[in-house]
């Protein structure tokens, strides 16, 4: 048995679907399970151990015929038995149509028209509840199980070794994540938390917690941000993990994982860090599980992410 999954979107969209291929090899437990994700996704892969070989397909990208034709070689020559698309364009469902791929799974919708088993879309749910319930497509009727990653030995002694080296101890520490990502200014998506909030964010737990260490995750866009809180807060700490998995590590070790609606937080629901996390224009019901008290969203009561107020933030930290 042969599957393939076709899943576009970022880390965060991976992550998400981890659970779907979790229970797909569960009940398939002698398939080769691959995946088509975009470049920018592939990394996710790292820390996922149910995929044996990561394809790679700009989806958002302007393809032309050849890039089709490329991938329906690639699709075509692996003999795939078992497709399962997370996107919704008539194209894909075609592709895989041709490929004579006989079980074509996907969501129901007006262009479903190469979709062998489609299923309903139910966007009122948790993102991976949502993804999960494509599995309903192959008569598969288990509960959606919930996200992990994988992290290696490796990963986790060089959490530890970081540490020892920023003077922190294990579930001892406060990490942030400040969502300041270029990509999202790019594209116009409110997801970061204005630098002068996160200073009286950062000035108030200093104040009321100050034996609690605050380490902040660096990324390659992140300089800037970071020297401007390092100058209301000098005791910062600065962590600047070398891939995925030792972010998922690190994380791993926290206490408390403060950050934005963010790839990282879904890391943190993998590795089942007690997460806080803001949210401006996205929904917090849609993209953290329900059903774990861990796990607190907080809502901006306008839909714009500034608009959270510092103090309403604390007082979520305080009840850890």
């Amino acid at each position: 048995m042969k599957i393939l999954c076709l899943v576009p979107g970022g880390i965060g969209d991976q992550l998400l679907f981890f659970p779907t291929l979790e229970t797909l090899k569960q009940q398939y437990p002698q398939s080769s399970l691959d995946v088509i994700v975009e470049p920018r996704a592939k990394v996710a892969y790292r820390i996922c151990k149910f995929v044996h070989e990561v394809l790679i397909f700009d989806f958002k990208d302007r393809n032309g015929l050849a890039d089709y034709l490329n991938l329906l070689g690639i699709i075509k020559d692996r003999e795939y038995d078992i497709a399962v698309t997370l996107g919704q364009r008539w194209t894909v469902g075609f592709l895989l149509w041709l490929n004579g791929i006989p079980t074509r799974v996907g969501y129901q919708s007006p262009s479903s028209w190469f979709i062998s088993n489609p299923v309903p879309l139910k966007t009122e749910q948790y993102a991976a509840s949502m993804y999960h319930d494509l599995v309903r497509g192959l008569n598969i009727n288990a509960p959606c199980p919930p996200l992990s990653v994988k992290l290696t030995k490796q990963d986790l002694d060089w959490a530890i070794a970081e540490q020892k080296d920023l003077g922190v101890k294990e579930k001892e520490y406060l990490l942030i994540h400040g969502g300041s990502s270029q990509l999202a200014l790019l594209k116009g998506i409110d997801k970061i938390y204005p630098v002068e909030k996160w200073q009286k964010v950062l000035t108030e737990i200093q104040q009321k917690r100050p034996e609690l260490p605050i380490v902040m995750i660096q990324g390659p866009e992140d300089q800037e941000f970071i020297t401007q809180l390092k100058s209301v807060c000098p005791t910062l700490k600065v962590i600047e993990p070398l891939d995925l998995a030792k972010l998922g590590a690190f994380i791993a070790g926290a206490k408390l994982m403060l950050c934005t609606d963010s790839g990282p937080m879904h890391l943190s629901v993998g590795v089942g860090t007690k997460t806080i996390a803001l949210f401006g224009p996205t929904q917090a019901n849609k993209l953290l599980p329900s059903d774990q008290d861990q796990y607190i969203g907080i809502q901006s009561p306008t839909g714009k992410i500034g608009d959270i107020e510092p103090e309403k933030i604390a007082e979520q930290v305080w009840r850890v």
